[in-house]
């Protein structure tokens, strides 16, 4: 069994080495279009975006309030897969001459767009140096080394990782959210159960995946680039992260063996979780509703435990002009964004999907309004921003993630090999010439 797996982390390298050359700098041209499109006389706004399920919903039913309450502009939001699916037909109509107006991206790709010059700069338009954020969300408190950048990027579907637990067990065993690797190691123990029918119980689960590594990472002490540029990808605290999950699955036998891949292995957990065969786990913040709403027992959310310090990294995507656009477009499409995130718009989607509000007066209103009281899960959810480590504004961060690490990810888990050995490695593919 674990043979099989192996091939298959293997041939996801391949795919990702695949994406990774797809995505070279050099290759990613900025064709123009010329004229803005129209429709009824409204300019017509093209907005990819990756939702899926109720989040689709919720977005959807923006845009059409949107479009209704004003005669000038057209919104038509268009689905384009995962997140990772959307980028690549992103590169693709880019380098076609057909880029939508606006979308939304993953996080660590956009010091990348931002090089390979594709994305528009928004510090000019109309309120854009006004806007409110909550500093930890913004571009600039996203990323080290952003503050001379332009900005980019808006945000408005942002989470981090969280840990959550089955209150119902919590309460039967008489135990607590662990605030350490140790305890967390513990209590997973404690929590696991298996039945003579073969039947498990696990303790924990994380989905194997760069996010949840990166904050063991800095819970480790570590970081992912250095000060001075150089890329360690945390060095022995990388490692540690690694030993660490390799002996709760591997060894103490706590935590269920990684299921699935990138947001599938998500999704498999998610699942496990609402049906009572994962007793605590990590996942985001941004289904913190979604549990809620479909868990048949009381939902606990909680900060990640703490190693050498607390750590958590931002995750989700940032709202994006294309280059490409006609002008017309382009401010009509800003028009859009900027009403997306306005306190009525970032309150309906914080508190209908779970992600986090992005701007302060939201937040405010929030807790106004006694709405943290009544979700103190979404508090926990607000309150570990004092925790977030901010991501290096590097063109590479993307490739680190998808190509260089990942991968090995999988395969020390599934495998064992040994963590160091694998880390030496990573870290040399990382600084060679992309």
């Amino acid at each position: 069994m674990v043979r099989g797996n192996f091939a298959g982390v293997i041939a996801r390298r391949e795919l990702l080495r695949a994406w990774a050359a797809s995505l070279a700098l050099g290759h990613l041209g900025c064709a123009r279009r010329v004229r803005p499109a129209r429709e009824e006389g409204r300019v017509v706004v093209t907005f990819w975006y990756a939702y899926g399920d109720r989040i689709r919903k919720v977005l959807l039913s923006l845009v059409e309030r949107y479009n209704a309450s004003q005669t000038r502009i057209r919104v038509k939001a268009v689905h384009q897969g995962d997140y990772f699916e959307a980028l690549a037909k992103l590169r693709t109509a880019i380098a076609a001459g057909a880029a939508p107006t606006a979308s939304h991206v993953v996080l660590e790709v956009l010091p990348y767009l931002a090089r390979a010059g594709v994305l528009e700069a928004l510090d000019d338009y109309d309120g854009a140096r006004d806007l409110p954020f909550v500093s930890q969300l913004a571009q600039r408190g996203s990323f080290e080394g952003a503050e001379g950048q332009p900005l980019f990027g808006l945000p408005f579907n942002r989470s981090t990782p969280i840990a959550f637990a089955n209150g119902r067990i919590l309460e039967e065993e008489g135990a607590e959210m662990p605030r350490t690797w140790d305890e967390l190691s513990a209590v997973a123990r404690r929590l696991t159960r298996r039945g003579a029918d073969g039947q498990v119980r696990w303790g924990f689960e994380v989905p194997i995946s760069w996010w949840y590594w990166v904050a063991a990472l800095g819970q480790a002490g570590g970081r992912l680039i250095e000060p001075g540029g150089g890329v360690s990808l945390g060095d022995a605290a990388g490692e540690d992260a690694i030993r660490f999950w390799q002996r709760l699955v591997r060894v103490d036998r706590v935590m269920r063996p990684p299921p699935g891949r990138d947001y599938q292995a998500w999704q498999a957990t998610n699942e496990s979780f609402l049906q009572g065969r994962v007793a605590t786990m990590w996942s985001s913040t941004a289904y913190v509703r979604y549990l809620e709403d479909n868990a048949r027992f009381p939902v606990v959310a909680a900060p990640l435990p703490r190693r050498a310090r607390a750590s958590v990294p931002t995750g989700g995507t940032m709202l994006v002009l294309l280059r490409a656009a006609p002008e017309e477009e382009k401010k009509a499409g800003w028009e859009f964004l900027r009403w997306l995130c306005d306190d009525p718009q970032t309150l309906e989607w914080a508190t209908r999907t779970g992600y986090m509000p992005v701007t302060r007066p939201a937040v405010k209103r929030l807790v106004d309004t006694g709405w943290y009281e009544r979700h103190p899960n979404d508090r926990v959810a607000y309150d570990q921003l004092a925790d977030v480590a901010p991501w290096p504004w590097s063109p590479d961060l993307f490739r680190l993630a998808r190509d260089v690490v990942e991968p090995r990810l999988e395969e020390a888990v599934l495998t064992g090999r040994d963590a160091h050995e694998l880390m030496d490695e990573a870290r040399e593919e990382a600084r060679a010439p992309a």
